[in-house]
Parts: structure tokens; C-alpha cells; sequence
């Protein structure tokens, strides 16, 4: 199977020149960190209404569209970008070809911001983009007949659909379909994550650490049909609430099949080494959504508690992790992370504590939680903007394409 090539850089004079756009991580991983802690920052204003949403959209919805077609969906698009090309060995799109695609990202999130555009014409760019990004990962993965991943193409048409909902929603004061659409998003982003760290997460820690990952035949193929299956009841529990009830068995195997697969990947040596306790403590957010999930469906606690396990901790966590990694890699730099990286990795995690366990333990707080851990995400996609932005507008340091 091609991984992402993480080659060993050739020396360490620094490079010069300008390179954003050289492969696809690069513009969308830098874009992806700013964007991320910038519109953080926007969504708590607006919770203090300093700041309004655009056309007066439902705030909560509307911050739920940008942190999943927005931020997490430019992260996707750079990593398959990225290792699409090294999957296939078909060439990815740069230069002018990436700016396109950049461009139409970075349109669909500042259009509705412009006064006296109507949100329609906003919308109607944002709906291009998914649809482009899966014709660009469909071309070669179907020339070379690559059919483990053609699940990829289809994932970001469906998640296209959601997102469908979500603006119809929007332009028509209609919760029900943007709710729907947001669900699907966010268990569809899980559901990427579960495919795809399924691959890497076992990989990368047997690579660094000597070990060797215990897989489970059962456990690999109930680990993506489990987030299916909690995400067909979840749809339609939104239009029936009697299956809820369903989702308390569907959700509690969901986390004992994931957990038993995260076990599974654990070595010694993996928790010295933050570019891996990132990626296994990101997983195991995902354990606890679903946990959550169970518990939520019960009545026990509030659903917005998973959504977060999910949203601020899996995605988040994992996320920031993934592009740390890959960016090092594919800069042609050793896989050592700058020295307050593992501060950023612990921020994330932190934010996603106090999100998901503030208002659980503390519910007299939960404005302050919700406040505190926007403040952590920032401070933790801040920085890795910071540190990543040189590496990524540069060209690498080992004289190679990309």
C-alpha cells in the first residue's frame, strides 16, 4: 500500500523561494490552521454579540457549516491532494490548477462577508467546491483502477449532499435540513478519519516506535460499518424520535469496537514521541463521541457533548496532529516536531476537555467552557501557523518536486 512519502531531508540549508502552491497540502494546511483559529474568533464574538453572522444566519448553524466545510474540509482536500499523488503516481494539481481550486475554497468562506452580496450567489460558490475536489481525486484513482479508494470520491459527493442541506437550510430559516445536513457532515469527516487512521495511525507507529500493530479482522470491518450504522439511526431519529432508542446499543458498540482497535496500535516507546500520541489520543475521541452518543440517546447528558467529542476533539486533535506530520514529511524535514508543538497538541486536547467535560461537571459555567475552549483551539491553530507557515510557502530542503 503507498502511505504518504516521508522521505529524510538532504541537508538543512534553509530554502528560498516561494512554493504554496507546489502540492496540494501546502496551501490548504496553512490556509486550514488560519482560518481555523481566525473564525474561532469570529464564532466567540458573536456568541458575546459583538459580531453578527452573515445575512443574519441562524449562529449556531452557521458556525457549525464553517468548522466542517470550512476548516476540516480544506484539511481533507490538502491530504487527499497530497496523497492521491503518491497513491496513484498521477500527478496532482499545481500551480495554476491548485490556485483554481484554493481560490474557490478561500471564495466560499469571505463571499459571505461582502456587502450587498446576496447569500444565495455565497452559497452557490461554496456548493462548487467538494464537487471539484472529488473530480480531481476520482480522475486518477479510477484511471489506475485503485478500488480501496474509491470511497474517497464518493465520501466528498455525499458530504456535497450535506452540504446541499445545510445551505438550503440556511437560505430558508428551515433548522430540520441544516441540522440533517450537519449530521451527515460531521459522522462523514468521522468516518474519513476512521478509514483513514485506520491506515496511518497503526503505520506510523510501528515506523517510529518498532512495533507491530494487532489487528482484528471483525474489528476492521465493524469499525467504519459502526459509524454508518449511528449515522443512518442518528438521520432518522431527527424525523422519527422513537429510534432513538436504537442508538444506545448502536452507539455503545460503536465505542467498544474503536477502543478495541485503538488498543490494538499501542506501543511502549509511542507516548515520547508527540507526532503519535497526538494521532492515538485523536482517536480516541472518537471513542468517547460515541460513548457520549450512547449516553445522549438515554437522556443522560446533552447530544452537544458528542458533537464536541467529535467536532473539537477528534477532528481537531487529529487533524492538527496529521498536518504536522505530513508537512514535515512532505518538506522533506525530519518527523521532530518544533519544541512548543506538543504545547499546541496538549491545547487541543485541552479545549476539547473543557468543551466536552466543562459543562458536564460545571453546567453553572458552560458560557465560560464554551468561551475557554474556543480561546485553547485558537491558541493551539495559532500556533501552528506560525510554525508551519515558513515550511510551507518555502520550497523543500531536499531539492525535490513538491
Amino acid at each position: 500500500m503507498a502511505l504518504l512519502t516521508l522521505e529524510e531531508p538532504g541537508h538543512k540549508t534553509p530554502p528560498k523561494g516561494f512554493a504554496l502552491f507546489d502540492l496540494g497540502f501546502r496551501p490548504f494546511f496553512l490556509a486550514a490552521g488560519v482560518f481555523g483559529a481566525a473564525f474561532m474568533g469570529v464564532w466567540l464574538g458573536t456568541l458575546q454579540a459583538w459580531l453578527q453572522t452573515p445575512a443574519d444566519l441562524p449562529p449556531v448553524a452557521w458556525h457549525g457549516h464553517e468548522m466542517l466545510f470550512g476548516y476540516a474540509i480544506a484539511v481533507i482536500a490538502g491530504f487527499l491532494l497530497t496523497a492521491t499523488q503518491n497513491w496513484t503516481g498521477v500527478a496532482m494539481p499545481k500551480g495554476g490548477q491548485l490556485q483554481a481550486l484554493f481560490a474557490l475554497w478561500l471564495a466560499g468562506r469571505v463571499l459571505p462577508y461582502v456587502p450587498g452580496l446576496p447569500y444565495f450567489a455565497a452559497a452557490i460558490v461554496d456548493l462548487l467546491f467538494l464537487p471539484a475536489i472529488a473530480v480531481v481525486v476520482a480522475r486518477p484513482v479510477f484511471k489506475v483502477k485503485q478500488a480501496r479508494n474509491y470511497p474517497f470520491p464518493i465520501m466528498l459527493l455525499v458530504m456535497w449532499i450535506a452540504n446541499c442541506l445545510v445551505q438550503y437550510g440556511l437560505l430558508n430559516q428551515a433548522p430540520g435540513y441544516a441540522l440533517s445536513g450537519l449530521s451527515i457532515a460531521l459522522y462523514l469527516i468521522v468516518l474519513i478519519i476512521v478509514v483513514m487512521g485506520g491506515r496511518v495511525i497503526p503505520y506510523f507507529t510501528e515506523r517510529r516506535v518498532n512495533s507491530t500493530a494487532r489487528k482484528w479482522q471483525v474489528v476492521e470491518w465493524l469499525a467504519p460499518a459502526t459509524v454508518v450504522a449511528v449515522l443512518a439511526v442518528s438521520i432518522i431519529s431527527h424525523q422519527w424520535n422513537a429510534a432513538k432508542i436504537l442508538l444506545i446499543p448502536l452507539a455503545a458498540a460503536a465505542a467498544i469496537v474503536h477502543a478495541v482497535r485503538l488498543t490494538g496500535w499501542q506501543a511502549k516507546r509511542l507516548w515520547e514521541v508527540p507526532l503519535l500520541w497526538v494521532l492515538h489520543l485523536g482517536y480516541g475521541w472518537i471513542v468517547i463521541g460515541f460513548a457520549l452518543d450512547a449516553l445522549a440517546a438515554a437522556g443522560m447528558v446533552s447530544p452537544f457533548l458528542a458533537l464536541h467529542a467529535y467536532a473539537t476533539g477528534a477532528i481537531g486533535v487529529l487533524t492538527i496532529g496529521m498536518m504536522s506530520r505530513v508537512a514535515l514529511g512532505h518538506t522533506g524535514r525530519p518527523l521532530q516536531t518544533a519544541a512548543i508543538m506538543p504545547w499546541a497538541f496538549a491545547l487541543i486536547n485541552l479545549a476539547a476537555a473543557v468543551r466536552v467535560f466543562g459543562p458536564l461537571l460545571l453546567p453553572a459555567q458552560t458560557t465560560t467552557m464554551h468561551q475557554l475552549g474556543g480561546i485553547l483551539w485558537m491558541a493551539a491553530l495559532a500556533t501552528f501557523a506560525i510554525v508551519y507557515a515558513p515550511m510551507l510557502w518555502h520550497p523543500r530542503i531536499d531539492g525535490k518536486p513538491g
